[in-house]
Parts: C-alpha cells; structure tokens; sequence
C-alpha cells in the first residue's frame, strides 16, 4: 500500500509537459506565444522545438553569423516566456530532405516518448510556407509512430494567414490576457526581425481580439485539434 501511495504522489506531482514545433526561430512566439507563456505560469514544462536557424533571412550575411544571431534572439524569447528550446539546423525550404538525411525523426520521436507531452503544437496545414507545411506534415508523420498511450493532443497554430477557412476540426480557444505582454515582449526579442515587425504585431493584435471576442476575453488565441 506504502508503495502505491508513493506512486500515486510520484505521478500527481509530475510536471505536464506542453511541446510546440516551430519552422523557424519566431514561428512559435507568433502562433502560440500568449498560450504557451500561460501554461509555463501554470507551472508546465514547455518545450519549443525549432526546425530551422533561419538562415535566408539575411542574405547578405554569412550563415554562421545568421545562425548565431536568430538563436541568441530565440533564447532571449523563451526566457521571456519561461519555456526550454531544442534547436535543429535544418536548411530552409529543405526540410524533409535534411529531416530525412540527418535522421531528426528518431531524435524527436526520443523526446515525445521521454516528454509525453500531454498537448502538442504545430503549424496548421494552412499556411502556406513551404517550410511550415513541412512541419505539419512530420508532426502527423511521427504521431502516427507513437504507441497510443504516449499521443498526444496535437493542436495547430497560424503563423501568416489572419483567418482560417478550410477546416473542420474542432477549435480551443486560450485567454492570453494575462499573457499578451509576455508575447509581445517575447517578439521584440527578435530584434533583427525589426524592420518587419511592424506587420507581425497589427496582425498580432488584430488575431487576439477577435479571438478573445469569442470567449468574451480582452485577448485570446485559438487553435485546431487535429489529433
């Protein structure tokens, strides 16, 4: 009895573990920022997997330049957001040929069977950068790998699109209020994203009011599960 109790405690006091897959280094923030800042106030473990260093994102530079740039910044974020993060160097518009040839899929199928997260995030089918339709199709790809106990909840995010249309699965809906400063602080991190952060914000701020509107909150953010 002694050891069942023991048990019992063990696993009440285990920490829920929210992971979120992210193309590139400000994909999360902008699709799932205000949530994901509220789970870790909640006292989850929040993990955000980044695909990508972003390297075309300035041309003009050297990669390794860009690569160190575009992960300080994302490490700056997810202090902000009181997250943990897991960089891979998948070459942009690549991704499944670099996923396949660096052998990335038994490393993050590694990280869901020791994680078990309880919910997962990733990019919706939507959108239409080819790098985030990569990324929801590998979230499919390695949940249908996984043993039934160990599946979790998968939820997609926008990044780009301000609306969605096409689907039909049912939605959940965060209020971020408490948390839409945390976001905002967390996108600001990315300063050399700063001659395009002007449109990333308005559409910010145009997605959590009419997603708060729906749950009569001051700030939301809504999500499909798909799985």
């Amino acid at each position: 009895m002694a050891t069942k109790s023991i048990i019992k405690e063990l696993t009440r006091n285990k920490r829920e573990v929210i992971l979120a897959f992210s193309s590139h280094s400000d994909d999360w923030v902008i699709g799932a920022g205000g949530t994901l800042a509220k789970y870790a106030q909640e006292g989850k473990k929040v993990i955000i997997v980044i695909f990508s260093y972003g390297e075309k994102s300035h041309p003009w530079l050297k990669e390794e330049v860009i690569q160190k740039m575009r992960s300080r910044e994302a490490f700056h974020a997810v202090e902000v957001m009181d997250c943990e993060i897991v960089f891979f160097d998948l070459e942009e518009v690549k991704f499944e040929e670099g996923y396949k040839s660096k052998n990335l899929e038994q490393e993050l199928l590694n990280l869901l069977e020791k994680e078990h997260p309880a919910k997962l995030f990733t990019h919706c089918e939507e959108d239409l950068h080819p790098d985030h339709k990569a990324v929801y199709k590998i979230t499919l790809e390695l949940w249908n790998k996984l043993s039934s106990k160990h599946r979790p909840e998968v939820y997609t995010y926008p990044v780009w699109n301000p609306v969605n249309f096409r689907t039909k699965y049912p939605s959940l809906y965060i209020d971020i209020t408490a948390t839409f400063s945390s976001k905002l602080n967390a996108i600001k991190a990315f300063h050399s994203q700063k001659f395009h952060i002007i449109y990333p914000v308005l559409l910010l701020l145009f997605r959590a009011v009419k997603d708060g509107i729906k749950i009569r909150k001051r700030f939301g953010e809504q999500f499909f599960r798909i799985k």
